[in-house]
């Protein structure tokens, strides 16, 4: 019996920024532009939908400007919550990045897991924080401190991989040692420095894990740090490597696309990557 899944991404540019309101008026903005899509994602009847990175903000990261941190929320907290309630009326599982203050001094870059009856299931930290090129983020994340948990949704296993996570093929092959059916992937990521690296990477980790991912970039140029072009191009990747939907690099975008989860089986059994794995040859490489 197939397990057919409906997924969806949204990918979405900057209606309001610094100088045009206050950091509460710039994230409600964003959420209200969200909305009609979350909407329309439910309506299409979409079973797992990923926002994108920190999806309620700009991406701030190429100042150093400690006003942001005002940005950050509890995880479980008021976006959280708010989000629970569209997953909860479309039956929808949902994975929502957002800026997550756990203490004083204590941010991360979180996504919460909301399960499709509205429960919270948990959260991803950012494990890999950049801090180069623009992308000044060890001023404002702590790195993660929650390992590579795997979700338990209604409709499947579930992973999450944050933008610079994706060059480091660690974590991803952990999220399939984990279990993960499915591992999403919300960014922010501009052309340049790593778009070459977009369509490489990713694919590379489903191909060499035997998994679906669900890759999301931001579009658009965000003022007032002109950080470069935000260039879309979400896209799904299948076990073998194959990308089989993608977004545009300049539009607001729900990106949805159905799959069929019994291609993991297929080819985990054609490949054995499980069987012929050998983790204990790896152990002395990793001495420190």
């Amino acid at each position: 019996m197939s397990r057919i899944i409906k997924s969806g991404l949204i990918q979405m540019s900057l209606p309001m920024t610094e100088g045009e309101g206050s950091i509460a008026e710039i994230k409600e903005a964003m959420v209200q532009k969200h909305i009609p899509l979350i909407e329309e994602a439910g309506r299409q009847g979409v079973q797992i939908l990923c926002l994108q990175e920190i999806f309620n903000t700009p991406y701030f990261c190429p100042g150093q400007d400690k006003d942001w941190y005002a940005s950050a929320e509890s995880v479980p907290g008021p976006t959280t919550e708010r989000m629970a309630e569209y997953a909860k009326k479309y039956n929808m599982v949902m994975i929502v990045p957002v800026y997550e203050r756990e203490a004083a001094g204590f941010l991360y870059n979180t996504a919460a897991v909301i399960d499709a009856d509205g429960t919270y299931l948990g959260k991803y930290r950012k494990n890999h924080i950049p801090h180069t090129s623009g992308f000044w983020e060890k001023f404002f994340f702590k790195p993660g401190n929650l390992g590579y948990p795997v979700f338990q949704t209604k409709y499947a296993k579930v992973g999450v991989y944050i933008c610079y996570d994706r060059h480091f093929p660690d974590g991803a092959r952990i999220l399939g040692l984990n279990g993960a059916e499915i591992v999403y992937n919300p960014s922010a990521t501009v052309a340049g420095l790593s778009q070459y690296l977009w369509k490489l990477e990713q694919p590379a980790h489903a191909a060499a894990n035997g998994y679906f991912m669900g890759c999301i970039n931001r579009v658009g140029t965000e003022k007032p740090w002109n950080l470069g072009k935000f260039y879309g191009t979400s896209y799904f990747v299948d076990p073998r490597g194959q990308i089989f939907a993608q977004a545009s690099e300049d539009n607001d975008e729900l990106l949805v696309s159905e799959f069929d989860l019994d291609m993991i089986d297929e080819v985990r059994s054609t490949w054995q990557f499980f069987r012929d794995r050998r983790p204990e040859t790896y152990e002395k490489l990793v001495e420190l």
